[in-house]
């Protein structure tokens, strides 16, 4: 199980790495958004290459982020039900989210980009908007971010299992959202009287 556990910091740090520095395209989206409405506003002028280049950045934000926020256990889940349940249990239904829906839908999604995104790379697909850019970057987002989820999802059920054998510390204990707002209640109440 270290072996595993080592397995699971390394996917960990990679992704934390990756989410961290991806939220700057989100800036860099905004920014190209913004220039582009600019120059169509003052200068009449307009390209479809600026617009693709910030659907392209927002996407590889989406895209390459999901495997960090599922690292940070930020996936949505119905907490109404999920927070009935001990601890333990919660753990139970994480994996077997993870194993019985996660994994098998990322990996069936990258069976199917592997030839999506080489058959554009091959036939240097581009646009077909007039300058537009070229598409197979883009598709290679698709392939690139699933890859990661799955790194994260085997990442996720090491965790899970490890927990659920002692061997190691819950790094997100459950907090249900009615105990969240009032830590958060508590923290606004603390930070006024200071």
């Amino acid at each position: 199980m270290a072996g595993l556990l080592a397995l699971s910091r390394a996917i960990d740090r990679m992704n934390e790495f990756i989410g961290k520095w991806v939220s700057w395209l989100i800036l860099l989206a905004v920014l190209v958004s913004a220039a582009n409405a600019v120059i169509r506003k003052t200068l009449n002028m307009s390209s479809n290459a600026w617009l693709e280049l910030q659907w392209y950045l927002f996407g590889a934000a989406f895209l390459l982020a999901a495997a960090y926020t599922l690292r940070q256990n930020e996936h949505i889940r119905i907490d109404i039900v999920y927070g009935m349940f001990s601890r333990r249990v919660q753990h139970w239904i994480d994996l077997f989210g993870h194993v019985f829906f996660l994994m098998p839908f990322v990996l069936l999604m990258i069976y199917y980009f592997v030839p999506y995104v080489s058959l554009s790379y091959r036939s240097g697909e581009v646009s077909t908007n007039a300058g537009g850019l070229i598409i197979w970057p883009a598709k290679s987002l698709l392939l690139i971010g699933f890859s990661l989820l799955a790194l994260q999802g085997i990442s996720e059920i090491i965790k899970k299992i490890a927990i659920m054998r002692g061997d190691m510390d819950d790094p997100t204990p459950f907090i249900s959202a009615h105990e969240h707002a009032e830590l958060e209640a508590k923290a606004l109440a603390e930070e006024i009287r200071s």
